[in-house]
């Protein structure tokens, strides 16, 4: 089975890409983030005719994220159990936000995440961020304990660049967000419940990156970072056989500013 994740940042203005990366790369299953549309507004007709059923939540133009599997999907759960929400009004009640589903497809079950960016080391979002990790890695820990034989992934964008091989200047993130020691702690926290990233010993770095910003010129100067990831349990881990970054998928008009990152199993 292949399976990929990738923030599109925004599926309905590069529906066509998408549907094609889709044909020419023979993938099974795309976990999408950023997705930018309401629920009503996914071009899911586009993708069942290629045989994809898709699992979508979005709220607003903002967010978003999608399981797209031609070989199941099943058990579809928006937002895992403990999933914080977030108000920036300290009187109003927090709102869940469209970053997490999950669905099983041949029977891997599959989160599709799109983690909080954290915004400034000041800024309440970046409080949230933390929280939403440590909830996530709670829930995971559970997942993998109470079914220790079943294949599990959590894909996404988590915003987070985890060592200094991971972005093209530490110096230049230093004091900023997805570099910050919290941050840092939190995603390597989910190493300590059995979670690994599955993807780095078959794309070493350091000049590994998966977001490139779209201003002055950061991806021809290859100025990126490497923030999308597929973590596996014990059991997913296992079954890999290969995994890329497809770099390629930056390049051209109409491209989103993240590459695919695809896996490869054995089931």
């Amino acid at each position: 089975m292949r399976l990929a994740t990738w923030n599109v940042n925004s599926v309905r203005a590069r529906t066509d890409r998408i549907l094609d990366w889709l044909q020419r790369t023979d993938t099974d299953v795309l976990a999408m983030q950023e997705t930018k549309c309401k629920d009503e507004q996914f071009p899911h007709e586009r993708f069942e005719e290629l045989g994809y059923r898709v699992a979508h939540v979005g709220l607003s133009q903002w967010n978003g994220v999608a399981i797209a599997s031609r070989v199941g999907l099943d058990d579809v759960q928006i937002g895992f159990e403990d999933q914080p929400g977030f108000s920036k009004d300290p009187e109003v009640d927090p709102a869940l936000e469209a970053r997490a589903i999950g669905a099983t497809c041949a029977g891997v079950r599959v989160w599709s995440l799109y983690v909080p960016n954290g915004r400034d080391l000041n800024d309440p979002h970046y409080t949230y961020k933390l929280d939403w990790l440590a909830k996530l890695r709670a829930d995971a820990h559970a997942w993998a304990t109470a079914a220790p034989g079943q294949p599990i992934a959590l894909v996404g964008d988590w915003n987070v660049a985890p060592t200094d091989d991971d972005v093209w200047d530490p110096a230049f993130f230093e004091g900023k967000t997805h570099t910050s020691q919290p941050e840092r702690d939190a995603f390597h926290a989910f190493a300590d419940v059995g979670y690994t990233d599955v993807v780095r010993p078959y794309a070493p770095g350091p000049g590994v990156y998966t977001y490139w910003d779209y201003t002055q010129l950061r991806f021809p100067k290859k100025q990126g970072m490497r923030i999308d990831f597929v973590l596996g349990s014990p059991a997913f881990a296992a079954r890999v056989t290969d995994a890329e970054i497809d770099r390629n998928e930056r390049k051209g008009k109409g491209a989103s500013d993240h590459a695919p990152v695809v896996v490869d199993l054995d089931l």
